[in-house]
């Protein structure tokens, strides 16, 4: 019974394979540093949602194809993570959380910057459904209540008071 476990109920399940969703984030990662918008969506499950670190959230694939489009075309330079850390918890085959800790560098003909941040993502049946983005930044993102969507969201979830 090679790649079975047997839980306390006696049922069996696949191995979870923590390698394959290793991989899977670096292929993912690597599509993007290409600048392979077909390939990097590839991974994104059709009913998926992006957190962007900025608080706007990009739901279904469209949507998040269009986040990144910019991106990827090169709008804001030459863009490539640089893996720091990655902490992988697998549940069964295709399904797992994955934190990925990274060094983002940008570059443009007179200009070069970055700045380091994590994405968590969720997986089902081996395609992302979630991807949360945070970011590490000189001053906190302060707006106004009535203009923004990430404020707008949390009092829709009742995490902040109405405005």
């Amino acid at each position: 019974m090679d790649g079975m476990l047997k839980n306390n109920m006696g049922y069996k399940k696949m191995k979870p394979d923590k390698e394959a969703f290793k991989k899977l984030i670096e292929d993912f990662d690597d599509a993007f540093s290409r600048g392979d918008l077909d390939g990097m969506m590839s991974y994104i499950d059709e009913d998926a949602f992006y957190d962007e670190y900025s608080g706007l959230r990009h739901h279904g694939k469209a949507d998040i194809r269009n986040a990144f489009g910019p991106q990827l075309r090169g709008d804001f330079g030459r863009m490539i993570f640089h893996k720091e850390d990655m902490f992988v918890e697998a549940f069964g085959p295709g399904d797992g959380k994955v934190m990925y800790r990274w060094l983002l560098t940008i570059e443009q003909e007179t200009r070069a910057g970055g700045w380091r941040g994590m994405d968590v993502y969720r997986f089902e049946n081996g395609k992302l459904k979630e991807m949360h983005t945070y970011a590490k930044t000189r001053s906190p993102l302060v707006e106004k209540k009535s203009e923004s969507e990430r404020v707008r969201r949390a009092i829709d979830e009742g995490v902040l008071i109405e405005l």
